[in-house]
């Protein structure tokens, strides 16, 4: 498989190999070796995971390969809601913005607009829509795991792009009308709260090439946000947009919220999530219309690059959507169809044996002979997840029996 970008870094000097991330990878896409864990990137959905269970801080998000910001004329910076969740609800929007912008943004656009145009988007497409549940498109974590895992599920995502990526396009548009700008002299970057929404900038799923030039974490943000915020005083006058339906989006329900329909699951927790969708892969989830799957618990204000406790994050928001639930969104000046998929979503094999599908099959084999001689109990001292996961290694050739240590602990005692 071609190799791609990844945008979690392992700190080698930081690991000591204490078996954590194998343990709790939704992917089994972690390995450990001579003391030190190892990414397999093929099958990893850059969840985040392995950076929240760390004890050791080993795991990181990275931001690589973008267009440096400050090589853009004219920047923009895309406002999640999830960032007001990151401070005390007596902390207005207004002054969150107006910190953001004094770090060098020109303009600000609210992921919040996105929301509302993909809100609006859904509820006609659920009309039209026979084969249910629509799974929603919003996590690029979720959607990796669905062409890893669930290859079936595909025809049931939303195929719509991200809230992101909608309001990246209209960020742009809009300033190029405003300020008579070219595409080109304009920067858009985002503050990301995960290292997956990283990754779909540069890989991009359902469409060609992504609107947004460069992620900045949150983790990042906050600091100078809190600096700005403690040197200056009273409200700013930015401008805010009030949208309560579309500030929800960054909690677990928010989506469902929205869409104000009574037939919906909204699950979080990657484990949760595999659960959800495996019931779903057997026909067992019935007079549903639309899931809402997020990785992170709690939802997006739950990712790995944010500061705040997701309960606390997730309250904020619940307050701050309640404060602004009477607001409706006008027309938008783009239409939803715009942003629907042109790509098709292809189902990921990096679980294969081997290319060749004979070859796959003996191996298959040997994994089953294989696993008959390992104890079964998923330990995850060999450094790898699960019995059946060191069994295809054995196979594949990148670990040995002997490395099993419950079998060694038997010959020893024999």
């Amino acid at each position: 498989m071609a190799s791609r970008y990844h945008p979690i870094s392992l700190h080698l000097d930081k690991c000591i190999g204490c078996t954590n991330c194998i343990k709790r990878c939704p992917t089994q896409a972690i390995r450990v070796k001579n003391e030190k864990a190892k990414i397999i990137k093929e099958k990893c959905i850059e969840c985040g995971m392995c950076i929240t269970v760390c004890p050791y801080y080993a795991f990181q998000g990275v931001v690589r390969g973008f267009k440096g910001v400050s090589s853009f004329p004219y920047k923009i910076g895309l406002v999640d809601p999830i960032i007001f969740s990151q401070f005390n609800t007596d902390i207005m929007p207004e002054q969150i913005l107006g910190a953001i912008r004094a770090c060098g943004c020109d303009d600000l656009y609210e992921v919040s607009r996105g929301s509302d145009l993909i809100t609006a988007f859904t509820r006609k497409y659920l009309t039209l829509q026979k084969k249910q549940p629509i799974i929603s498109s919003s996590c690029p974590a979720i959607i990796r795991l669905i062409q890893l895992r669930f290859p079936e599920l595909i025809h049931h995502i939303l195929p719509i792009d991200s809230p992101v990526e909608v309001s990246a396009y209209l960020a742009r548009q809009e300033a190029m009308e405003k300020h008579h700008l070219k595409a080109h002299e304009i920067g858009v970057f985002y503050f990301t709260p995960c290292p997956a929404r990283i990754a779909s900038f540069i890989d991009p799923v359902g469409t060609k090439q992504s609107h947004v030039n460069m992620a900045v974490p949150i983790k990042s943000l906050y600091i100078l946000i809190n600096q700005h915020l403690k040197s200056s005083s009273g409200k700013s006058s930015t401008h805010f947009y009030p949208s309560g339906k579309g500030i929800e989006w960054a909690r677990v329900g928010g989506q469902c919220k929205a869409l104000e329909i009574d037939e919906y699951l909204a699950v979080d927790g990657i484990e949760n999530v595999i659960e959800l969708l495996e019931e779903m892969e057997y026909g067992k989830i019935r007079n549903v219309k639309f899931l809402e799957c997020q990785a992170c618990t709690n939802g997006c204000i739950g990712g790995s690059l944010n500061v705040e406790n997701s309960y606390i994050a997730k309250n904020r928001i619940r307050i701050l959507g309640s404060r602004y639930a009477a607001f409706e969104p006008g027309a938008f000046s783009v239409p939803a169809e715009k942003f629907i998929f042109t790509e098709p979503i292809d189902p990921l094999h990096a679980t294969k044996l081997d290319k060749d599908l004979s070859k796959a099959i003996d191996k298959l084999e040997m994994v089953e002979d294989t696993l008959e001689g390992l104890p079964g109990i998923d330990c995850g001292a060999c450094g790898a997840p699960s019995c059946r996961a060191f069994a295809e290694d054995i196979v594949q050739g990148y670990a040995k029996r002997e490395e099993c240590v419950v079998l060694l602990k038997q010959r020893c005692r024999n």
